[in-house]
């Protein structure tokens, strides 16, 4: 299977004016706001990927027995791009988003997209649709994805396949901003992943499947909801679409291991920026029981969720059907800040990049 393909641009024939464009950039929120063009690549049996189109957003036309719309075959990824001060853009570690594509894909028995036409791919929306990067704290969210397109009613896996790219302006992921400490939900009922299951892939099915315990925080005035495990509801897994992380008083850090979370590639970063810096970080299992206990004594002084789209954020309250406990001062800790600066600094080209993490867009 070739590893290249040619792409046939098509640039939007009435493009956003400048000045409506500024105004949408002045306040984006989150995933409302999006760029002018996009990238599809499509997938057959017959034909391997091949056409291979950066053109303008558009409406997807589909037939209604599209596999996707029946039997859930889909990937995503999520990464952002970074205005530069020399007004290029950057990407952070979009090699290890294309590669967790490709374990997602395997996951849900869909054909692999090679890495080299995934970033291509993201370099031809951010390129055509740079302007579209706030400047300041802001970001282009870009949103690659996968869906079976095959028009058949049989349990199988499909025949065709669609590859899309949007983008879509950002701001701060929570509306009280980026700083702000959360409160989470700890989720008793509801799970989202067991072992031999689609936890550790970028699947629509497990956000879906969260949505209903996600309903449940938000009943009990929760920004987010925490699962435990799905074998003894006993052990902290992630939030509804972030990893977490525990800080301690001896200046060490926990967070839950792989295996049915997702591997967040922030929270690899993490973990590596925390070992440069010599703290001692173990992926290890973590319960709730003892996270309500370390917090009362003490013992755990910060504990902070983190994902592509809310980076670092604090964790100050967390509730359950018995009560509720404040981590620290229910606010952001020093540990917190320390890593979310070194982090945010590196994406925004503000510090070095040992690790050459910085991918230039071309």
């Amino acid at each position: 299977m070739s590893d290249t393909l040619k792409f046939v641009r098509h640039p939007h024939p009435t493009p956003t004016p400048a000045d409506k464009r500024a105004a949408l950039l002045a306040n984006p929120g989150f995933g409302r706001v999006f760029s002018d063009h996009m990238v599809t690549i499509r997938y057959s049996d017959a034909k391997g990927w091949h056409d291979a189109r950066v053109e303008p957003r558009a409406p997807i036309p589909m037939d209604p027995a599209a596999a996707v719309l029946h039997y859930a075959q889909e990937i995503f990824e999520g990464l952002k791009a970074y205005k530069t001060a020399d007004g290029g853009a950057t990407l952070f570690r979009p090699i290890e988003n294309a590669r967790r594509f490709q374990q997602s894909a395997e996951r849900l028995a869909m054909p692999k997209l090679p890495e080299k036409i995934f970033l291509e791919a993201i370099d031809e929306l951010v390129n055509i649709d740079r302007d579209w990067i706030p400047d300041g704290d802001g970001s282009l969210y870009i949103r690659p994805f996968m869906f079976a397109n095959e028009t058949f009613l049989g349990v199988k896996p499909s025949s065709d396949y669609l590859f899309i790219v949007i983008a879509s302006s950002v701001g701060a992921y929570f509306k009280s901003g980026a700083d702000a400490a959360v409160s989470v939900w700890v989720s008793q009922e509801y799970t989202r992943a067991a072992p031999g299951g689609t936890g550790a892939a970028k699947c629509g099915g497990n956000y879906a499947a969260s949505l209903l315990a996600q309903a449940e925080a938000t009943h009990h005035k929760c920004d987010q909801v925490v699962f435990l495990d799905a074998a003894e509801r006993k052990w902290i897994e992630e939030l509804g679409g972030m990893n977490v992380f525990f800080v301690f008083n001896d200046g060490s850090m926990t967070t839950p291991p792989l295996g049915t979370i997702l591997p967040g590639i922030t929270r690899s970063s993490v973990l590596t920026l925390a070992r440069d810096k010599g703290i001692p970080v173990r992926e290890e299992k973590y319960s709730f029981d003892q996270w309500r206990a370390d917090a009362k004594s003490g013992k755990l002084r910060e504990a902070f969720a983190c994902g592509t789209a809310a980076v670092l954020t604090p964790i100050g309250t967390v509730r359950a059907p018995d009560g509720e406990f404040v981590i620290g001062n229910g606010q952001s800790g020093a540990r917190t800040g320390e890593l979310k600066k070194a982090l945010v600094d590196i994406q925004r080209g503000r510090a070095s990049d040992p690790h050459k993490w910085i991918h230039k867009v071309f």
